[in-house]
């Protein structure tokens, strides 16, 4: 009996190492039962290879002419004028154009404007497929730089309607400035091509694929989003503040065509 290659990779038995001193530490610390004792990182930018597992999309996949891309940034040295809240580590830059110009020779594309990078799904360990089990924390808690345009993230699950995604506004208070925001899981819409989808059903908290954020203001011009990190947690005083975007007008429409208020999808 032989061993397939790919349990013989480096990247599959390390991915496998990971995640069983993952699962023994919530064992040995009763986590199942006490909770977790700390947040749980998601995704860092914090080393050069991070934006490789990482895609970006826009409207060129169905022929518009918005560009996305992410790069890395390393942290730059730290200074007596560098802002005390800038990234001790390396950030991605996301960033490109948006244009709403229609492709001539598809009739059938009436809409464009839009870009976004999302994480890749994550590779197999010897547990079997990979998913975030974030079930046990109450906030998703993200450290960016925004330019102040209406960012939405993105979280896509296991679900049964494999187009369905996850989304809240990504709400900038310090366009400009290193702030870090904190949404609560149970205030996500549920929605699909961009449109509120009913009934609306909670995140499958335990399934959790990807996370990412995309820009769908279908503003023409230049658009720039920093990310350190993301992280799941339990404690919103990480946070500048806790996001819930009470009243808040946003892009998502209902079934009717008709824009949301956040608090009240």
């Amino acid at each position: 009996m032989r061993v397939t290659p790919s349990l013989l990779s480096k990247g599959f038995i390390g991915r496998s190492v990971d995640e069983f001193k993952r699962l023994s530490n919530i064992a040995f610390k009763l986590e199942g039962i006490k909770g977790p004792s700390g947040p749980w990182e998601l995704h860092s930018f914090h080393e050069a290879d991070s934006v490789d597992d990482c895609k970006t999309m826009s409207d060129v996949d169905i022929g518009g002419f918005s560009t996305a891309h992410l790069d890395w940034v390393p942290a730059a040295q730290t200074t007596t004028t560098s802002p005390s809240n800038s990234p001790t580590g390396g950030y991605a830059r996301f960033h490109g154009t948006i244009s709403t110009e229609l492709p001539k020779d598809r009739p059938d594309i009436q809409r464009t404007g839009y870009a976004a990078w999302r994480t890749l799904d994550r590779k197999r360990t010897v547990f079997g497929k990979s998913l975030w089990d974030i079930d046990p924390y109450a906030y998703l808690a993200l450290r960016i730089k925004s330019d102040g345009r209406s960012y939405f993230i993105n979280v896509q699950t296991e679900s049964v309607v494999p187009t369905d995604l996850h989304q809240h506004r990504l709400f900038s208070k310090r366009p400009g400035e290193w702030e870090t925001i904190v949404v609560k899981w149970n205030d996500f819409v549920r929605t699909n091509h961009g449109f509120v989808v009913e009934p609306q059903t909670e995140i499958l908290r335990q399934k959790v694929r990807s996370i990412g954020l995309g820009l769908t203001d279908r503003v023409p011009g230049p658009f720039e989003l920093c990310i350190e990190r993301i992280w799941a947690t339990n404690d919103p005083s990480e946070g500048s503040r806790v996001e819930d975007g009470q009243g808040q007008e946003g892009e998502l429409k209902n079934k009717h065509g008709e824009k949301i208020r956040w608090g009240e999808a």
